[in-house]
């Protein structure tokens, strides 16, 4: 996915140090003709950031300069802060194409820059981490604004992380028996250990961090990121069922379902593939006959928005497990913990089969359809590019 120019290398260490103080943030490049203007494109991410910290949804706003929306914004710079507004508006011309500007910011930036965007206390902050150095005004000896605004963010997310953090510690060694012998028996444990209700919410486990938790011995090494079902409405195929008649395969009761995975390339057993349509925004699920047909899509930006809201913060969880007189038992081996997914590495994991969907459709075991976006091991550092491993043995 090409939302702006590749990162340098001093940009990218700007992006880590935000990653590892708790800072949710998203991208944008300043173009010549952008900062020409006094006109930004908001991207698929930056709208996704916009809708889920509150600042803004485009899909709820008209199009004209009357229906502009202003708000409360902040460039930061290694000495300074300089307050002004953002505004966010959708022009007549064309479909409306989201576009967003920061007041004064052509005074603090030049051509093909790459600014930070974060959302704290109601106002949108920038920082442009093509020229300055964030760890450096965050190790200064005397206090600047980037350092005040920061060690405030960190030490707000470093609390509640510390916290589930010692309750894991505190069990450390420690053999639960799992509450059923199932996949999910040890999900279901862990929250009932750490007092969360059983749900199918879509945000995040335990105070804004999503616990993933996996057998030490498992068969597959992927990790699941979220399940998310077809956009039906812009689908050529409205549903579970429709997929299973036409693409599924009998069961040795008679009965139709599907279960594969499907990835971009090559197109599976039953002649599924998923295709990145960067032009529509969408990510097609497609078949492979005598001509391409179209199976079931789903918005970009609703995968992203999804990704970002699910994974701000993860404890991926790993157990030893044993099975005694028909029971499960398992004991808490190690913890990666990650934030911050970078949103523009989703599409190209895709691409590259990194990431693929679980299809489960019309299951024998009765249990609803799920489509399950699941990432290889090998994916995980370019989705979280830094994490932290807690060894609990």
């Amino acid at each position: 996915m090409v939302n702006m120019r590749p990162f340098t290398a001093f940009e990218h260490e700007n992006l880590k140090f935000l990653v590892n103080h708790n800072v949710k943030f998203t991208q944008v490049e300043i173009t010549p003709t952008g900062l020409g203007k006094g006109i930004l494109d908001s991207t698929a991410p930056m709208r996704a950031y916009f809708i889920e910290e509150g600042v803004h949804n485009y899909e709820e706003q008209l199009q004209g300069q009357e229906h502009k929306v202003m708000r409360d914004a902040v460039i930061l710079t290694e000495t300074s802060k300089h307050p002004t507004q953002v505004s966010f508006y959708r022009p007549t011309t064309k479909k409306g194409d989201p576009r967003m500007w920061i007041y004064k910011l052509g005074s603090y930036t030049e051509g093909n820059d790459i600014h930070v965007l974060f959302y704290f206390e109601r106002k949108l902050y920038s920082i442009n981490i093509s020229h300055i150095d964030i760890a450096a005004c965050y190790n200064s000896p005397i206090i600047t604004p980037i350092k005040e605004i920061l060690m405030e963010i960190y030490h707000i997310g470093n609390t509640v992380s510390k916290e589930l953090l010692s309750k894991f510690r505190s069990v450390s060694g420690q053999w639960f028996e799992s509450e059923v012998m199932a996949d999910t028996g040890i999900g279901r444990t862990i929250e009932s250990f750490l007092g969360i209700s059983m749900n199918s919410d879509k945000t995040p486990d335990y105070k804004g961090i999503e616990l993933k938790s996996h057998r030490e011995k498992r068969l597959s090494k992927k990790n699941v990121l979220f399940t998310q079902t077809p956009d039906w409405d812009i689908s050529a195929l409205k549903s579970g069922r429709e997929i299973v008649a036409k693409y599924g395969y009998p069961t040795e009761h008679g009965k139709r379902t599907y279960q594969n995975t499907v990835q971009c390339s090559p197109p599976n057993s039953q002649t599924l593939f998923l295709n990145v349509n960067l032009l529509t925004a969408l990510l097609e699920l497609q078949a492979q006959s005598v001509k391409v047909e179209d199976v079931a899509a789903w918005s970009l930006l609703k995968l992203h928005q999804r990704l970002t809201v699910k994974h701000h913060e993860t404890f991926w969880i790993e157990v030893e497990n044993t099975i005694h007189d028909n029971k499960e038992y398992f004991r808490y081996k190690k913890i990666e913990h990650t934030r911050n997914p970078n949103v523009g590495q989703f599409d190209v994991l895709l691409e590259q089969n990194l990431i693929t969907v679980d299809l489960l459709l019309c299951r024998p075991s009765g249990n609803g359809d799920t489509y399950s976006f699941k990432i290889k091991k090998k994916g995980m550092p370019l989705l979280f590019p830094e994490s932290v491993i807690y060894n609990l043995t």
